[in-house]
């Protein structure tokens, strides 16, 4: 009977975490399609689905830092309305450098860590963006937050990788 229980419990406690790692390999697959979207939307100018990406909230938060500079935005509105110009003045399906309208955008990506913290998640990746136009490879973070079924980004942190 001892040896019966032993296995009950082994076998329950197999079941339950055999689900919470099926269940977290789903949200790190759907964590990075939001990911992909979020830039792909972006570099392909399309607002809506960019927007799509994000959760549109106070605490909202932008980074970026690279050679030339620093720059942070707080709060979705403060988001919304920095990037209003890039999606007003450019054009979709061209780079952003209309200097080379010609070349083809692709996007590499390394990812380091994503964890999942119940309805929240932290993701650090590296990434290039090639093109004719020589970019510095950047390392990334996004705070993610799943709201409605749905993972969104909270947070990005990008800074650029200089040559050694």
């Amino acid at each position: 009977m001892k040896a019966f229980k032993h296995l009950f419990f082994a076998g329950m406690f197999w079941l339950a975490f055999s689900s919470l790692a099926a269940q977290d390999s789903k949200d790190v697959a759907a964590i990075k399609a939001v990911i992909e979207k979020e830039t792909t939307s972006f570099f392909n100018v399309n607002r809506k689905d960019w927007e799509d990406t994000w959760l549109q909230v106070p605490y909202a938060y932008w980074s970026y830092s690279d050679s030339t500079g620093t720059s942070f935005i707080e709060g979705w509105e403060g988001i919304q309305k920095s990037f209003d110009d890039y999606f007003k003045t450019q054009k979709s399906s061209r780079t952003i450098d209309v200097a080379h309208q010609k070349s083809e955008v692709k996007i590499e990506r390394n990812w380091s860590s994503i964890r999942v913290y119940g309805t929240g998640a932290y993701v650090r990746y590296t990434q290039k963006v090639n093109d004719e136009i020589d970019r510095d490879e950047t390392s990334q973070i996004r705070i993610m937050e799943k709201k409605d079924g749905k993972w969104r980004v909270v947070c990005v942190g990008a800074i650029a990788s200089y040559p050694e």
